[in-house]
């Protein structure tokens, strides 16, 4: 079986990030080819979920990403708008992704509140993080499936 691999898609170079632009970082992208991926699934869950490009910025203001898997946590835009509905939607179809293409593994965006895998934003809108991971990587990591951020590549 191939190796197969998600990856934020923000992490490859495609404009998907709320105010679109991307987190390409060459030096990850060479890292990532030292890991021989043989297939590359480039993925954002924010967009599968919904949400236009560009955005507004999304924080989990209440709970954690598996709380709001489990609707006890919520994920609102600085202006106020509930978009839990939307991270849980596009959590799910790129879980579904990963089982159709037989995906074991995922290279997360840290931070964010969808792909983060060791930090996510703290809720405040002040650029301020905290320990804890993103709605989509909290569902991937629940199914089985190994998740790291670049940060956890690059270091």
């Amino acid at each position: 079986m191939k190796n197969r691999m998600l990856v934020s898609a923000c992490l490859l170079g495609i404009n998907c990030k709320y105010n679109n632009e991307n987190n390409k970082n060459d030096i990850l992208l060479n890292k990532l080819s030292q890991l021989n991926p043989e297939v590359i699934i480039p993925v954002c869950p924010e967009q599968l979920g919904g949400l236009p490009t560009p955005r507004t910025p999304v924080e989990i203001v209440s709970g954690t990403g598996l709380d709001v898997l489990d609707s006890r946590g919520i994920v609102r835009s600085e202006t106020g708008i509930d978009v839990s509905e939307m991270f849980r939607k596009g959590a799910i179809e790129v879980l579904k992704i990963a089982k159709f293409t037989n995906c074991n593994c995922a290279l997360l965006k840290d931070k964010s509140p969808s792909c983060g895998v060791n930090l996510v934003y703290d809720g405040t809108f002040n650029h301020q993080v905290k320990p804890g991971s993103g709605v989509c990587a909290s569902l991937l990591k629940k199914n089985g499936i190994k998740i790291f951020s670049e940060t956890d590549v690059l270091d």
